[in-house]
């Protein structure tokens, strides 16, 4: 009994673990609203299988509420200009090969005019289903009223049931992926330490860091997917009231982390090239590579600091990560000046290589200037006014009425 049970407890935590998850709440909310709008339709439509509503709910209901509102609206106008195109068509001429043909044309060159974007095939697809029917004005009307019943029913399913705000789960990407660069600082630091001479091994070791360090770049593009959907869900989100503030701090947040990204890209280069000229010897003196090694694991340790102040959503526990970024960053600028001055000593002894030692101190100042504290609060307020500018700039007679009534 004690095995059934442990047997099944995995799976539920599992179940339980991914119900907030992107795909589980899309498929639930889809199925949902699509069978509502189906039960709906049936009511209201002359159609004995009125199809099309549960279709555009299935089409129209996505995770967040911004993007559901935005898609329906898209939808419904794909479906009205493409039943007024095959009205048009059915009134001059039927269905044949070349009347197939001229009004997929005409469907695809008009969808592009009336701004559907992605719902330009939908354009299409309306008039041909309409088209392909007998009695051609009451399918018409039928398809529009189906069409309105599935976008409305999946804009009140959004409405009511408000979406979950995916501000956790992007915050939890940036800091994996701030972790994940922190994992490749500490194998960059470790190998430096090797005392051995640079064999071809150590070299190729060197090389799979830089080949590792690339493949940070999907790492980003993966954190920027959800950090989009984070920007979404805080659209038009009642249970939100710092909606702007939000997503400029994980974009900026991201921003810097993926310059970081980059930054140790280069970084890596380096050590890679640095490896591939002192193949007889030790990459670093002794002394120098303990140095060294602290200074990569300092950096990983405030990567990950800042990732944390990004992410952090209470007043106390930001107030709380930036003191600890800042002790982070004090300190590393502190060995970063005590490799400098070994590099310094060991270039006047030998200056082989004199302008990659330079690099990778120029390279690990760059990570810290772009983790300060003080760049970070230039670059939110910059994107705060870069926001303010826009919005001034489209800010309609509407807009400026409902403003002057909140005052």
């Amino acid at each position: 009994m004690t095995d059934v049970r442990a047997a099944l407890r995995e799976p539920l935590a599992d179940l339980l673990a991914r119900r907030r998850d992107p795909v589980v709440v899309q498929t639930l909310r889809s199925t949902a609203a699509a069978t509502i709008s189906y039960v709906v339709a049936l009511q209201l439509s002359s159609e004995a299988a009125p199809l099309t509503a549960p279709l555009t709910a299935l089409l129209v209901v996505q995770v967040t509420l911004y993007s559901t509102l935005k898609t329906g609206i898209r939808r419904v106008n794909a479906v009205v200009v493409g039943v007024i195109i095959a009205i048009a068509f059915s009134a001059l001429v039927g269905l044949t090969w070349w009347s197939l043909g001229l009004i997929i044309l005409a469907s695809l060159v008009v969808g592009r005019f009336v701004r559907v974007d992605e719902f330009v095939p939908e354009v299409a697809i309306s008039a041909m289903l309409v088209l392909g029917v007998t009695q051609v004005t009451n399918t018409a009307w039928d398809r529009v009223l189906e069409t309105l019943i599935g976008a409305v029913v999946g804009l009140l399913f959004n409405i009511l049931l408000v979406p979950p705000v995916w501000v956790g789960s992007a915050g939890e990407s940036i800091e994996d992926l701030a972790r994940r660069m922190r994992q490749l600082l500490l194998r960059m630091g470790e190998e430096v330490a090797t005392q051995a001479p640079v064999a071809y091994a150590a070299a190729r070791r060197h090389e799979a860091r830089l080949h590792e360090a690339r493949r940070l770049d999907n790492d980003v593009a993966d954190v920027d997917a959800a950090l989009r959907q984070a920007e979404d869900s805080l659209r038009l989100n009642p249970r939100v009231k710092e909606g702007l503030l939000h997503r400029v701090v994980l974009r900026t947040g991201l921003d810097t982390l993926e310059i970081c990204a980059v930054v140790l890209r280069v970084l890596a280069r380096t050590l890679a090239d640095l490896a591939k000229e002192r193949r007889e010897e030790e990459l670093f003196p002794r002394d120098v590579a303990i140095a060294l090694e602290d200074l990569l694991a300092r950096v990983a340790d405030a990567l990950v600091s800042y990732a944390v102040l990004v992410t952090a959503r209470v007043s106390a526990n930001a107030d709380a990560a930036e003191e600890r970024l800042a002790g982070d960053l004090v300190a590393t600028r502190a060995v970063r000046d005590h490799v400098a001055d070994l590099l310094l000593r060991g270039v006047l002894r030998d200056p082989r290589q004199w302008q990659l030692h330079g690099a990778l101190l120029a390279e690990i100042d760059r990570i810290l200037d772009e983790l300060d504290p003080g760049h970070r609060g230039r670059r939110l307020m910059e994107e705060l006014d870069r926001h303010s500018r826009e919005r001034a700039a489209k800010r309609t007679p509407l807009s400026a009425l409902r403003d002057r009534l909140e005052v």
